[in-house]
């Protein structure tokens, strides 16, 4: 069974689902799901898209809110093996909005099923670097890449790189084996220090993505792409914090990308020839879903709706 484009279709996230505790600057505390792959599929279902998210959950109250939470969204969640807790990632709130993390994870993703074979596949992060749970994703990736767009972010987290073999290699093979790659500046000065952005998404280009993508923060964001590079500002806008902005952008990226018909194996061909103009559009949109998530407290995206309005009102 061929994926095939258009409005239809499944887009299945592999990847942690955790619980965020926000330590807000005046000290004041918050639980909140999230991990970066949850965030993107909630993304996905807030924007109308049908969507499945992979993971593990823990048999406790943190799980059932990441349960509940994602049931908001349509998201339909399938977990592989069973924790013995949810996860938490502890985020302190600085004085610019951004957000440092602390992680408390546990990942032994079981053998991976997918309910169908999916229009897009994503997945990253935490996922893709804590053993033993990394192995089964990256086993899946390799094996949905003839049906299926696969997305992937890197999204590094520093502290629990150590032990886990050259995070370099492991990155780079994995976005040899995707389509699209959504990446942060941050991510791609701890990769290669000192080299440009731009650069390193150039040289993951020629390993073989149709699309990356880096966000630059505040200066917006840098496609490249083989029929060439696009840069978009950020959207005007004033930050209440940062948690979820990325992932925000991620799934405000790949509804762009199905609104123009790229997802599925049978659309590789026209997203490895996309045109720029195209791509600018659909980057502005991921961009504006990101701005609308940083304009309020938490990892809360927009939905279509909301979306849709922001887009005629910036254009």
């Amino acid at each position: 069974m061929t994926a095939g484009g258009g409005a239809g279709g499944l887009a299945v996230v592999v990847g942690e689902a955790l619980t965020d505790v926000i330590v807000e600057r005046d000290g004041a505390e918050a639980r909140h799901p999230g991990g970066s792959p949850a965030n993107v599929a909630y993304g996905l279902g807030r924007l109308g898209r049908r969507t499945a998210l992979v993971t593990e959950l823990g048999a406790d109250a943190d799980g059932d809110a990441i349960r509940a939470h994602l049931a908001l969204a349509g998201v339909e969640v399938r977990t592989q093996g069973a924790a013995v807790r949810t996860s938490s990632a502890i985020a302190r709130i600085g004085s610019d909005g951004s957000a440092d993390y602390r992680f408390e994870l546990t990942w032994g993703l079981g053998p991976v099923a997918v309910p169908e074979p999916p229009l897009v596949l994503h997945t990253g992060s935490l996922a893709t670097t804590v053993a033993p749970g990394a192995a089964a994703v990256e086993r899946l990736v390799g094996e949905v890449r003839r049906d299926s767009t696969v997305s992937y972010d890197p999204n590094i987290r520093p502290d629990l790189m150590v032990g886990a073999g050259d995070p370099r290699a492991r990155v780079e093979r994995l976005v040899a084996g995707s389509d699209v790659v959504k990446a942060s500046d941050q991510d791609t000065a701890w990769l290669a220090p000192g080299r440009a952005a731009i650069d390193v998404a150039r040289d993951w280009l020629r390993l073989g993505p149709a699309l990356v993508v880096v966000t630059l923060g505040g200066d917006g964001a840098v496609a490249v792409t083989a029929g060439g590079e696009v840069h978009v500002p950020a959207a005007p806008v004033t930050v209440a914090d940062t948690v979820g902005a990325g992932d925000s952008f991620t799934a405000g990226l790949l509804d762009g990308l199905w609104d123009e018909d790229l997802l599925g194996g049978a659309a590789r061909p026209r997203l490895h020839a996309v045109r720029t103009d195209v791509v600018e559009r659909v980057v502005r949109r991921a961009t504006l879903a990101a701005a609308v998530t940083v304009s309020r407290a938490g990892a809360n995206p927009p939905t279509r709706a909301e979306l849709d309005a922001v887009n005629r009102s910036r254009a």
